[in-house]
């Protein structure tokens, strides 16, 4: 029975060292040492082929009882290690596993604004950027805003000086690039923050805004209801439609509101035989504002008389509301880690 008594001071030898080990790393050497494969206990478990058949099953349950406290002491300093440790600033425990840090996503926001300018650069669209802080030329005088105009009041644009202010749209790059480029043609997307005295639900006083321009020669009405059908389609799928309605806006003429299909009820108007509270029943939702650039803003940046050109405006928190379903405005800007991280 010499195996039996080599098993039972394995453990003995083993208490005797974990006294002396004083860091995780040298408990870790101890265990590889007594139960790794090529340990202790596994040159023990080796020799039990030479011992008698009839010592064999003594000596198998000895081996698994010697295995168990073995297992039960090196647990027990890990544990006692550990709670030593807790709270030492300088402690760093190796074989623990090591820690990601939370990985981060794009915000809606910044999904749908790429979105937009992708299919636009697509069909060829240039996209540019300028000054959030504008002259009142390049956005309201030579958009054909008239000085009298209801959206010049201080209760709608922020003003910095007389004739500075915060953009109230990206509209203003339109002029920009046409000074910049003096003839067509002309495709440009302008996306980007713009400011008004507005706060609610559906308001912010800082939001985001895609504006687009294209000028030619032969540019009709029904290039910009492809463009924008096109555009609809590919954010709300093959089977959203669109609608045209008359509109009024000063730099634009004939002017049209852009609705699509109401993404709840599929342009069914009702939900479970109840009127649908997104689009109250009408089975549309205004996205957008477009139309024919009008000649006097052509006037206004030098371009001939003879040329067309079409432009529209969306708001693309608007767009990413109805896109993620996201009912209230201002969960785009308080930064709550539950919304986002669903991004």
């Amino acid at each position: 029975m010499g195996l039996i008594s080599e098993l039972e001071s394995l453990a003995g030898e083993l208490e005797s060292a974990l006294g002396q080990a004083v860091s995780l790393p040298e408990v870790e050497e101890l265990r590889i040492a007594f139960m790794g494969r090529k340990g202790r206990l596994a040159e023990l478990m080796a020799s039990l082929r030479e011992a008698p058949a009839e010592d064999r099953p003594a000596i198998g349950q000895k081996a698994n009882a010697v295995k168990l406290a073995i297992s039960g002491m090196l647990e027990d300093r890990i544990a006692v290690l550990r709670a030593q440790s807790a709270g030492r600033e300088d402690f760093f425990d190796p074989s623990l596993p090591g820690r990601r840090p939370p990985a981060g996503s794009l915000h809606p926001i910044t999904l749908v604004l790429n979105e937009i300018c992708s299919i636009f650069e697509g069909l060829g669209y240039e996209v540019v950027s300028g000054p959030e802080a504008e002259t009142d030329f390049h956005n309201f005088a030579a958009l054909n805003f008239p000085a009298n105009h209801p959206a010049r009041d201080m209760q709608d644009t922020l003003y910095i000086a007389d004739e500075v202010l915060l953009r109230t749209h990206t509209s203003p790059m339109q002029v920009r690039s046409m000074l910049e480029r003096k003839k067509p043609p002309l495709a440009v997307i302008a996306p980007g923050k713009v400011y008004r005295r507005d706060s609610d639900i559906t308001h912010s006083p800082m939001f985001h805004q895609v504006e687009g321009l294209l000028v030619g020669k032969d540019v009709s009405l029904a290039d910009l209801r492809g463009t924008l059908a096109y555009l609809v389609r590919k954010l709300f799928g093959a089977e959203a439609r669109v609608r045209f309605r008359p509109s009024f806006f000063p730099f634009t003429e004939p002017s049209a509101e852009v609705d699509v299909t109401c993404i709840i009820c599929r342009g069914a108007g009702e939900t479970a035989g109840e009127p649908c509270r997104v689009c109250k029943g009408s089975g549309w939702l205004e996205i957008l504002g477009s139309g024919m650039v009008d000649p006097n803003v052509f006037k206004a940046v030098g371009f001939d008389e003879d040329c067309a050109g079409f432009a529209f405006g969306m708001g693309v928190e608007r767009i990413a509301m109805l896109k993620y379903g996201i009912g209230d405005l201002r969960l785009f800007f308080e930064n709550d880690m539950r919304l986002l991280a669903q991004f």
